[in-house]
């Protein structure tokens, strides 16, 4: 029995010095090392970004004048100048004062001029309508020779604060300008995009001008998988920016757990010169330790850092998988042994089930 005990116990330590995850160096079967791979101090520059869903945009409306004729619209910004030369009243204030300002056509189409011109309906009239009937409205307050000058102009088109801010590019490929429509910006960089709104603009617009960035980059990812040594991996998610190394993306998870070995990979999506798949072998301990920057890569978009998981805690996750069910089964057989031996002994010497509560059953 003893020596039974002995070689579980010495097979035990030697599966527990094959997984042991100290720092070793991670050698790739049979890839070559990529010498061309970016790293830490000889780091590529991206090529030009390409929009992608669901890549987030802003734009700037930089001029949005509308073409003639425009009928103008709720929500719309006008500018309206009045020049008038009336009496002066009592308290030296002209009666009919000159007005310029900027104001918005509210609901229902009006206009609010204040006192004393009150309001008037100015949606669906272009501007030189609209200088016909706030000319004909001051001439039932005001004799026409004081009126000098009535000018109105668009400013700011309702249109123009659904052409401004951050747009989302939808599965589609699209981004959504409100009333002006959808314009597909996918596949294409941000100067392409720039035309492309301008393009669809010039539609209803005269001569548009519009800045167009990226607000988020959320196409290009990398991933971090984090081995569970058997107790399930995790994904984490992360946008390129552009100058991101292995060391960043481990940050970037809060380090090693402790389930995590010291030994990772890049996997590179496609294949490399020999038909095989790309794998950028990383040496943590030379990274991190020593301040080695060989292995310390620049991450690209579509790259997969692996980090493995301890193979100890993966020996002892997977046997505990498989002696859990044994367990269980083994305590249920324990319980109906020692059940159906507290039951049978009373019975077996005549004392019958009530023996069991301490009830003499002998009546005499």
């Amino acid at each position: 029995m003893k020596s039974l005990f002995r070689q579980v116990t010495i097979g035990f330590l030697l599966l527990g010095l094959a997984g042991a995850t100290g720092c070793r160096t991670f050698r790739s079967h049979g890839v070559d090392l990529p010498t061309a791979a970016p790293r830490e101090l000889n780091k590529a520059v991206l090529p030009d970004y390409v929009i992608e869903p669901p890549d987030l945009l802003t734009i700037d409306a930089l001029t949005v004048v509308p073409r003639e004729p425009y009928k103008m619209r709720t929500g719309d910004a006008v500018a309206i100048q009045l020049v008038l030369t009336a009496g002066i009243g009592g308290d030296g204030a002209p009666i009919f004062p000159n007005l310029s300002d900027t104001f918005a056509i509210g609901f229902g189409g009006v206009v609010d001029l204040g006192v004393p011109y009150g309001q008037i309906k100015l949606a669906g009239l272009t501007a030189p309508q609209a200088e016909f009937v706030i000319r004909e409205m001051l001439k039932n307050i005001i004799k026409a020779e004081f009126i000098q000058l009535v000018s109105v102009s668009v400013v700011a088109p309702a249109g123009t604060q659904q052409v401004q801010g951050e747009h989302l590019v939808g599965p589609d490929g699209t981004i959504n300008l409100g009333l002006y429509g959808k314009v597909a910006v996918v596949g294409m960089t941000v100067p392409q995009a720039r035309q492309a709104v301008e393009r669809h603009l010039s539609q209803y617009l005269q001569d548009p001008k519009v800045a167009v960035d990226v607000f988020s980059y959320n196409s290009k990812v990398y991933y971090v998988i984090t081995g569970g040594a058997g107790l399930g991996d995790t994904v984490t998610r992360f946008p390129v920016m552009g100058n991101e190394t292995v060391l960043d993306a481990v940050s970037n998870v809060g380090g090693l757990s402790d389930i995590s070995s010291k030994r990772m990979w890049i996997a590179r999506p496609g294949l490399n010169q020999h038909g095989q798949p790309q794998i950028l072998p990383v040496d943590y301990c030379a990274m991190t330790q020593l301040g080695d920057t060989a292995t310390n890569y620049q991450l690209l978009p579509g790259d997969r850092l692996f980090i493995d998981g301890d193979k100890r805690v993966f020996v002892d996750s997977d046997i505990a998988k498989w002696i859990a069910p044994l367990e269980r089964v083994m305590g249920f057989t324990l319980l109906g042994t020692n059940v159906t031996s507290r039951l049978s002994g009373p019975v077996l010497r005549g004392g019958g089930a009530r023996g069991l509560f301490g009830v003499n059953n002998n009546v005499g």
